[in-house]
């Protein structure tokens, strides 16, 4: 029984975490705000690209994580762990492209501003929100897109723990390197 759980169930729970995570930040997120945002994406280009990108990275990393926690007869399955680490550094990809998003809305609002106009602060905000829109994409992304590789961490160290079995070495430190 011990071995089932070992094997199968905590590394299905443990790549189930990062998305609870996903999804209670979602959630946690005002509904008015949340609300908002849905449906300013549903015209905004750069939001499609963030989170079209982002979802299709962190499922892609959520299966890797369950594969990289997943006991072989000596230790885990480490064939995932490049490919995670990988998509795990475009993370941080995700806030540049809000940036990107976010000067591109700022542009469009001033440049349709015109001289001698006396906009509406409505029309401004209206103009404006595109930016914040791409801003929280790109934060959210970057957030959930870093879980999948440290649940993995974590969850070998615990899974290590409960199967008895000594956390692997460490690596030997570089030639010269301070203690």
């Amino acid at each position: 029984m011990r071995r089932f759980w070992i094997h199968q169930v905590l590394p299905a729970v443990f790549a189930a975490i990062p998305v609870l995570a996903a999804a209670l930040v979602f959630v946690a997120v005002p509904a008015d705000a949340r609300r908002d945002y849905l449906a300013r994406v549903e015209t905004s280009p750069i939001d499609w690209i963030i989170l079209g990108i982002g979802f299709t990275l962190f499922t892609a990393q959520t299966v890797l994580a369950w594969r990289a926690m997943r006991w072989q007869s000596a230790d885990f399955d480490l064939k995932a762990d490049r490919w995670l680490s990988h998509l795990c550094q475009a993370a941080e990809w995700f806030p540049l492209l809000g940036l990107i998003g976010t000067v591109a809305a700022i542009l469009q609002t001033f440049s349709s501003i015109t001289p001698g106009a006396n906009p509406t602060p409505q029309d401004i905000i209206r103009k404006y929100a595109p930016a914040i829109t791409a801003t929280g994409g790109g934060l959210y992304m970057a957030f959930i897109n870093i879980l999948p590789v440290w649940v993995v961490a974590i969850g070998r160290d615990l899974i290590r723990s409960l199967a008895g079995i000594a956390p692997p070495p460490e690596p030997p430190s570089a030639p010269g390197a301070k203690l």
